[in-house]
This record gives C-alpha cells, structure tokens and sequence, in this order.
C-alpha cells in the first residue's frame, strides 16, 4: 500500500482523528507504527466488540501493530465492581475469547499482542510518573476527563479520578504511536494529549470512531443480557435476541441493526468481495443481494427491504462469523464458570 492507501484505510468509518496531519506525518516516518486500544474486562464481551475488532482489522492491514491492553487495574478501579482475583480470570476469558474472534474476522494474529495492564502500571517508573501527572491535575479536570468513561455517581471514589491520569501513562509506557477508541474516550484522548508534553513526554495521535446504538435502541450493556447479543449465544438465541431488536421500517437513525450492518457487516462482506444476501419468500421479492451498505440502505429507507427479513439474514451472517469463537469454548467452560460465576 501507499501511504495515502494505508492513511485511508485507518481513517475509513471514523469519527475523527487527532490529527490527521500528525497520522499523515507519522506514516512518512515510521514503518510500522504501534497503536493500542484498552478493554477494562468486566462483563462479557458482545457483539459491540465486532466494531472496533473490524476497525482492528483495517489497523493490521495498514501495517500497524496493535497492542490489546486488558486493564485489570482500570476494571477495578471503576466503582470496584470486581475483586482483583475476579478481574484476573476475566482478563483471560478476553484474551481468549477476542483473539478468537479477531481470528474469525480474518485478522492476522500475528500482528496482535495482548498486555496485561499491572504487568507495566506497578513498575517504579510508572509509579512515578502517574505521581508527577497527579501532582499537576486538578480533581475537576481529571472528572471532566474521564465523564463519559467512568460512572462517578453521587458520592464518587478516588480511583475513578486516576482513570484519565492512568490511561494517559499507557500510552507511554506500551510504546504506542497511537490509541483508538470510541468517541466517548475524546475527553481522555484531549486530557493525555495536554498532559504528556507536561511531564516530557510526546503526544499520541488519536483515532476514534462513531458511538452506536444498541440493537435493542439504547446502549449494549455487558451487564444487561437482554440488551446484548453476547459472543457466544447459539444461532437460535441470536435470532431470537435479533426478532426483538429496535429496527422501525424505512427509519435508519437509532437504529442499531441498520448502524451494524454499516460498521461491521458490509464492511467484511466487502473485503471479501462477497454479497450479503437476503432470503424471501417469491411472495416477497424473492432473494436479493446487496454488494454495498448504500445500496442495502437505499432498499431499506424505500421500505423495499422489511426489517423481518433483514434481522434474519443478520442472525444468519452472525451465526455463521461466530461458529469458530462459540467452537473454541466448547472446552473452556470452566474459564466461562470462573471468570462469570452464576450470583
């Protein structure tokens, strides 16, 4: 690829990039960039996860290695909703069940490392510095920071005013050019870059994509079953889960069967040069296939394309994208157990 070919590729279904000038300049000068994004691991990963893993996808094949950051500290410390034993057999359950789900996508594992965050955040060095970025931080804009991120609550504890400081030092400390995340990370991504500079460090570009509905017409929650479709569900729970999800005929706004086929399914069709297809009864129009996400929204918007008959081609597609993760756990189920104990 060209730069401009590769520049492309990281920005497509972006949201925004800080900056894209500083992305132009560090793909002229370095050969292969490193970039992270973080997971705190909590709850189990859903089908959320597919976004950024396509957007993982587009990273690798752009020639940037990516470092997976399962931040066992950051899960902690986010209204202590888990003991640190807990986190430690959850941080495995992610590792396992997200390389296996990059492997699904197609995505060169070999250009993947995952790192444990207090592998690196107990080390003297880091110590210090989150000190130092602590000494000059004032509480009110390490909360502003860390807002969208971080459920502060009434009364809020200390740990989530470290949050922003915490992430800000990763990016460091991982040896990172870059970091990716939604766009509700911005206000972190703005408090490391002012931050760095601070305490001599350089500052990292930012790459941030789109903040989705749910598919049941809020946000997906890993603590909520009902509003996820979770990684490992069987084809028929999937459907199920699908034939109750928010879609209004011809309504494309909010509407997160309509935002995922944008994000995520089209676009694997695509790079496969595949087409996603739709089956009907003749009745019905008979089957119909789609080689873009414009030409599926245009059939959609026209009310052409019923959302029955679009949910049940999703399940299918996400069925079969899903068969290798759900396979790989058939012999994990006592990781599954351990990391996600029945209350």
């Amino acid at each position: 690829m060209t730069i401009q070919e590769r520049f492309n590729l990281i920005k497509r279904n972006t949201a925004e990039i800080l900056t894209e000038e500083e992305l132009m300049e560090l793909l002229k000068t370095k050969k292969e960039p490193a970039l992270y994004i973080g997971y705190a691991p909590t709850g189990r990963p859903h089908i959320g996860y597919m976004i950024p893993a396509t957007k993982i996808k587009d990273f690798v094949n752009a020639g940037i290695r990516v470092k997976i950051l399962l931040a066992d500290m950051h899960a902690f410390l986010d209204n202590m909703k888990s003991t640190l034993e807990l986190v430690d057999k959850r941080v495995e359950f992610y590792k396992s069940e997200l390389a296996e789900l990059y492997k699904a996508i197609g995505v060169d594992l070999s250009k993947i490392e995952f790192v444990k965050g207090s592998d690196y955040e107990f080390k003297k060095e880091y110590t210090l510095d989150m000190y130092r970025l602590a000494d000059l931080t004032t509480a009110e804009r390490a909360q502003h920071a860390a807002a969208e991120v971080v459920k502060f609550g009434e009364n809020p504890k200390l740990g989530g005013f470290l949050y922003p400081i915490l992430q800000t030092l990763d990016e460091e400390y991982l040896e990172c050019d870059m970091q990716y995340g939604g766009l509700d990370q911005r206000k972190i991504f703005g408090f490391a870059r002012e931050s760095h500079p601070k305490i001599g460090q350089r500052k990292r570009v930012e790459v941030m994509t789109p903040m989705l509905p749910g598919i049941m017409g809020g946000k997906m929650s890993s603590s909520d079953p009902s509003s996820k479709i979770d990684l490992l569900d069987e084809p028929d729970v999937i459907l199920a889960k699908l034939n109750k999800a928010f879609c209004p005929e011809g309504e494309v706004e909010n509407n997160g069967i309509m935002a995922f086929m944008r994000y995520v399914i089209m676009v694997l069709k695509g790079d496969r040069g595949e087409k996603f297809m739709v089956e009907r009864d003749e009745k019905f129009g008979g089957n119909v296939e789609y080689s873009t996400y414009e030409e599926l929204e245009k059939d959609f918007v026209e009310k052409k394309l019923h959302p029955a008959d679009l949910k049940k081609a999703l399940a299918r597609e996400l069925a079969d994208i899903l068969e290798p993760v759900r396979k790989a756990f058939e012999n994990k189920q006592d990781l599954i157990k351990e990391a996600y104990p029945e209350k």
